[in-house]
């Protein structure tokens, strides 16, 4: 429906109340009507889930045509992004959020700063969609705004075809609410634990859920040490417990995201059942590190498993934990990929220890020999050293193709002094082109950096702080913040407007009439920024 349309709509329903409805504005209704498109999380979860999954057809036609997101701790921080990209590329189709729950944990915890181990509060990740989303929505309702005083002004100097212009630009509109991809950890505890927990967040909004196959009151960051994994079995019922919470809700359009965390993850805590050799159970215990038993030889409490007819003793740390053979992490993954794939999974994440395509490409290679569609979300993660990491794979590639390498110390490649050189030209290219190439090569649907915005938060704030506390005193804030707020038409230097003072003045005009005392007269301070 046009915006005209929907004033039309809202003049019959208010002239069919009488004289008591005299004093509504049909097109002051229509405009917070469009202000507040979403009416729910709900709303929300299904609006975004059937964008996720139009970009994924459109990406099985063509892999150039990946998403990414950012993470985002704040809604603030969200909405500034969302703003920034509606800015500089005029449409925010194929950027969604990537709510961390890391992020959550380290920022967002009423205990404080945590580690990544699932000891935050539940509630506080659909809190944090929510918030997102509120944020997202107020972002609509400014720049509807301003829009609305553009067809006012237009109005005022009676320039007909400034308002078909500004009409239009009102009637395609495109929403900065986009699909927020959320990380639900392990599931907090087991699968019923997992599906209450998935319906708050997808009532909040979220569209899509990442769970991975950790053990959940074990859980660790994806990239330190101590990860253990479950039986597929115990995986499969949780994804199946999103399922369930995704049709409940009525988002039968809802995505999941499985992600392995087996290629670093050597340790299991329980041995897979097994009804016949070969299922799914025997393949997962196929992979732990045994010893052959003599039936003699067989001690107190020992744990016994039979292999093609021979006994063995899967070998255990004294955390009651069972090991992997090394060397196995990668079969894992695969393994691991198929089954959350052919039990419901829409999309799988393998977690990496460094950035590779040849590597992720070589595992998403055997998966698609099964399930030819299969795609990925790749974490480009900020805990990856990606400067030495490329110098590495140039100087490596390099040395291969029998090019002179004897004036880089490979260890020492991180360094300033290399900067200048071809082989850091190179891994930079690399770097730069990184997410088309595993997009062509290794199927990766979404590339998200699961903790930038806390890193921008940090570096920002050091640079802030140096300058402003030091010899630069004022000029520190001026030169190096708003000067080039002003310069670059950062939405936020109008702080008040961001904050909502002019959606506040248009609904006291609303309520009040001409009667409104409204903050954004000749003498507030936002009006020097105009310029």
């Amino acid at each position: 429906m046009t915006y005209q349309q929907t004033i039309g709509t809202m003049s019959e329903t208010i002239a069919a109340k009488g004289a008591a409805w005299e004093g509504i504005s049909p097109e002051a209704v229509a405009r917070m009507r469009l202000q507040n498109r979403f009416q729910t999380g709900l709303d929300i979860a299904r609006h975004t889930a059937k964008v996720m999954r139009q970009d994924m057809a459109a990406f099985d036609a063509d892999p150039s045509r990946y998403t990414q997101s950012l993470g985002c701790w704040h809604g603030f921080i969200a909405q500034q992004k969302m703003i920034a990209i509606k800015k500089h590329f005029g449409t925010t189709k194929g950027r969604y959020i990537y709510l961390s729950g890391w992020m959550v944990a380290a920022m967002r915890s009423e205990f404080g700063p945590l580690p990544d181990q699932s000891m935050h509060e539940k509630t506080s990740v659909p809190a944090l969609i929510e918030e997102i989303y509120t944020f997202l929505r107020q972002a609509d309702a400014r720049e509807l705004g301003l829009l609305f005083r553009e067809l006012d002004a237009a109005r005022e100097a009676g320039d007909l075809a400034k308002q078909k212009e500004v009409q239009t630009r009102i009637d395609n509109f495109e929403t900065h609410v986009v699909p927020i991809i959320a990380d639900i950890d392990a599931g907090f505890g087991n699968a019923e634990a997992t599906y209450l927990l998935a319906k708050k967040m997808i009532e909040a909004g979220a569209c899509a859920l990442q769970i991975e196959n950790q053990v959940s009151d074990e859980k660790q960051c994806g990239h330190q040490d101590g990860k253990v994994t479950v039986p597929h079995e115990d995986f499969v019922q949780k994804i199946r417990a999103l399922r369930y919470a995704f049709m409940e809700l009525g988002v039968e359009d809802g995505v999941i995201v499985a992600r392995t965390d087996s290629l670093g993850a050597g340790l299991t805590k329980q041995i897979a059942y097994s009804k016949e050799p070969g299922d799914i159970g025997d393949q997962y215990n196929s992979f732990l590190d045994c010893d052959e038993v003599d039936p003699a030889q067989i001690g107190n409490g020992d744990v016994l498993i039979t292999r093609n007819g021979k006994l063995l003793r899967p070998k255990r740390l004294p955390s009651n934990l069972y090991q992997f053979r090394p060397g196995t992490g990668a079969d894992r993954c695969v393994l691991d990929c198929i089954n959350a794939l052919n039990n419901g999974a829409d999309l799988i994440w393998i977690e990496t220890e460094k950035p590779h395509v040849e590597q992720i490409a070589s595992m998403v290679d055997r998966v698609r020999e099964v399930i030819p569609n299969a795609k990925l979300a790749y974490n480009n993660s900020p805990s990856f050293n990606w400067t030495l990491n490329f110098r590495q794979q140039v100087f490596d590639a390099w040395k291969e193709q029998g090019r002179d390498v004897s004036a880089f110390d490979r260890a020492r490649l991180m360094s300033a002094d290399y900067d200048a050189s071809d082989l850091a030209a190179e891994a930079d290219e690399r770097i730069r082109t990184f997410q088309r190439d595993a997009a062509r090569r290794a199927n990766i649907f979404h590339h998200l950096i699961t903790l930038p915005t806390y890193h921008t938060a940090a570096l920002s704030t050091d640079n802030l702080a140096k300058e402003y506390f030091g010899e630069q005193g004022m000029l520190g804030y001026v030169a190096g913040v708003q000067r080039k707020e002003i310069r670059q038409a950062i939405a936020c230097v109008k702080h008040q407007n961001m904050a909502g003072s002019d959606i506040g003045d248009d609904h006291k005009e609303y309520f009040a009439g001409d009667a409104a005392l409204k903050a954004g007269g000749a003498h507030n301070t936002m009006n020097q920024f105009a310029a």
